[in-house]
């Protein structure tokens, strides 16, 4: 049984293909292609039909998600018969968010015969498990990851976000739809006045999956990318929920975060 990446943009979908025993088909989105993979398959939400049919005569019984994309104009002259009826199902979930509309993604590839798979059951060593990852914490370091977390999981209760930035136990931003460069970026753009001594404790930030998330698709990731925009927050490390965060060259975080004198924690 072959198995399909349907990729979006980033280096996610190759950190994927890298980890998979066999070679995967590789689908992408029309306007979304992901860095350092061959395409092999190109679909557009309005043929998503002709394109799930395309999927089973290429012997795929297995598909998985990966890669940021975001919702895509439609083209009605593009519809063809069968998706055009999927396309009231797909809109009413996009209208209560983007939790409620993977699930009806997820659902239809079901329907149609597949199989949908998570990265922990294809390439598992991309979700770290419990242990501090790099550098060492602080009991302040500590209480501030369990308020970030706090945070986040009730961010994650009303589909929100999946980051958050605490310092001394107070929240300097959450991640929402920007995403989590523009979360840190807007933390080292804060005022001294709004941010609490760093003498007394640098900061963290955060990182999870939503409460009662769907493990297949869509799990947080962060990269040495991540690490480094922490770094120019003037934070002190990183924290994951262990085994739920997808993380990019863990063997280049680890070495990243100690020459960036980071802490990379991933937490139970």
């Amino acid at each position: 049984m072959r198995t399909a990446i349907i990729a979006g943009e980033g280096r996610l979908p190759a950190a994927l293909a890298a980890g998979m025993a066999e070679p995967p088909l590789v689908a992408a989105l029309d306007g979304f292609a992901p860095e350092g993979l061959t395409v092999d398959l190109r679909f557009r939400v309005e043929r998503l039909v002709p394109f799930l049919r395309a999927l089973a005569r290429d012997g795929v019984g297995q598909v998985i998600f990966a890669g940021a994309v975001t919702r895509p104009r439609l083209d009605p002259a593009l519809l063809d018969e069968a998706t055009a009826s999927l396309l009231p199902r797909l809109m009413a979930a996009m209208a209560q968010g983007d939790d409620a509309t993977l699930r009806v993604v997820i659902e239809i590839f079901e329907e149609f015969g597949f199989s949908v798979v998570g990265v922990d059951q294809v390439a598992p060593a991309l979700l770290p498990g419990a242990g501090v990852l790099a550098g060492s914490l602080t009991l302040r370091d500590e209480t501030d990851v369990a308020r970030a977390a706090a945070i986040v999981a009730a961010l994650g209760a009303v589909d929100v976000g999946q980051g958050a930035v605490v310092a001394q136990g107070l929240c300097l931003g959450v991640e929402a739809l920007p995403g989590t460069d523009a979360l840190l970026e807007a933390v080292a753009g804060l005022k001294p006045g709004l941010r609490p001594d760093p003498a007394r404790g640098r900061g963290v930030f955060y990182k999870a999956a939503k409460p009662g998330q769907d493990r297949r698709i869509d799990l947080p990731t962060i990269g040495p990318e991540t690490l480094r925009g922490v770094a120019a927050a003037g934070l002190g490390g990183v924290a994951v929920q262990a085994g739920s965060v997808i993380c990019l060259d863990l063997a280049e975080m680890r070495r990243l975060a100690g020459e960036l004198g980071l802490f990379l924690w991933a937490r139970t």
